[in-house]
């Protein structure tokens, strides 16, 4: 029988939402991961780094472009699960300056991806998928990727719908 692993990594605090910044206390993508764990009964795992990004909209957004533009790898918290054990990865992160968050390169290079179907989304407020999609391919150049679902990020907690109906078309 497939398995089905939601992994993803989601931020809290202040967000940026069509205009403003709003506090928050669940993250626009664990939002819709569980979505996905709910359309699919699959196993939700959230990626979470050693080190915190901090709360205020700006500090996280200066954080995150000086990782990219660094090419760090966040140390993540915890242990990883048996990618062995899943055959699809439903893969879930915010679009930070045109790409995932450096902690999902950190997750993606941490096990062998080799012949897994691979379903990104991403939460966002205008950038799409940006260049992910290309990313995760060059990271598991061996996995199928499907075609990615992008979910404005302020609208997440009116996409069950759109959840379900992506997850439907890639056979889940």
């Amino acid at each position: 029988m497939a398995k089905t692993l939601i992994a993803y990594f989601s931020h809290t605090g202040e967000n940026y939402f069509g205009g403003a910044i709003k506090n928050i206390t669940k993250g626009n993508t664990e939002v819709v991961a569980e979505f996905a764990q709910k359309a699919t009964g699959g196993t939700l795992f959230k990626i979470e780094t050693v080190k915190n990004y901090p709360v205020n909209y700006k500090e996280c957004c200066d954080v995150a472009q000086a990782e990219g533009r660094a090419g760090e790898r966040p140390q993540l918290k915890g242990a990883l699960l048996n990618i062995a054990e899943y055959d699809t990865i439903v893969l879930g992160y915010p679009c930070w300056w045109g790409t995932m968050p450096q902690a999902l390169f950190t997750f993606l290079e941490s096990a062998d991806f080799s012949k897994k179907k691979i379903l990104p989304f991403c939460t966002h407020e205008g950038s799409g998928m940006g260049r992910s999609e290309g990313d995760i391919k060059k990271l598991c150049p061996t996995a199928d990727v499907a075609k990615g679902l992008a979910i404005n990020g302020s609208a997440c907690g009116r996409a069950e719908a759109s959840v379900k109906s992506w997850l439907s078309a890639n056979g889940l």
